[in-house]
């Protein structure tokens, strides 16, 4: 035993590498937001202001710029400022259950929530999740109105799934739209959370898992 301990010190000393016998992957959950863990921000102020154009969803449009062009042009048209749309925001609440769930995810296992969410939007809904860590975009603002966004990166739900495995996680994602699908795929396993059968036809290989409960033990016995 202290010949080995000797053999790690001179190893680690001289800066070498551990041999993989001696490292451990740890797990860590990605889990989209809204869908997932909270309501659709979109489709609440589209109920608020009565903007049927602004239903429109990640579920149901793949192409994420043109999404937001068209959420943008609509805004504009009709005089939606940001602090509107946030006076909505702060009347919402997390899914029921979300909250119980992501507490005994958290008591398990690591979770960052990655969102195709904007910073002006999500503290109120992640104040009430118990603040997790969330990654997400930002939008521009000019005199209370939304005149464009910016991504934090492009496609970066994928590129932080592959950035947590290259220093050594095993990654367990979870969502529920279009958007999600390139996480769940480059995830060592993927989930689809209450998706809309449209994404659950186009892609079988992942599981479709509809209540909290499932989806915690199917992580748990992954993680």
């Amino acid at each position: 035993m202290h010949g080995t301990r000797a053999s790690l010190s001179l190893l680690l000393a001289s800066g070498g590498e551990l041999p993989i016998t001696y490292l451990v992957k740890q797990s860590i959950v990605t889990l989209d937001m809204e869908g997932v863990l909270t309501p659709e921000i979109w489709i609440a102020v589209a109920e608020r202001t009565e903007i049927d154009a602004l239903r429109l969803t990640t579920r149901d449009e793949p192409d994420y710029d043109k999404l937001m062009r068209h959420r943008l042009k609509h805004l504009n048209e009709n005089g939606i400022t940001l602090s509107g749309i946030q006076e909505v925001i702060g009347g919402l609440e997390p899914l029921k259950g979300a909250v119980e769930f992501l507490d005994a995810l958290r008591e398990r296992t690591r979770v960052i929530i990655l969102s195709d969410t904007f910073e002006q939007f999500a503290a109120p809904l992640v104040r009430q999740l118990h603040w997790p860590t969330l990654f997400c975009h930002s939008l521009v603002v000019e005199n209370d109105r939304v005149v464009d966004y910016r991504l934090r990166m492009s496609d970066q739900k994928r590129h932080s799934v592959i950035a947590l495995k290259s220093i050594g996680f095993k990654v367990i994602a979870a969502g529920d739209s279009y958007n999600d699908t390139t996480m769940l795929a480059e995830a060592d396993h993927g989930f689809l959370f209450c998706a809309p059968e449209t994404v659950v036809s186009q892609f079988p290989e992942f599981p479709a898992i509809d209540d909290y409960d499932n989806l915690l033990a199917a992580i748990l016995k992954l993680a």
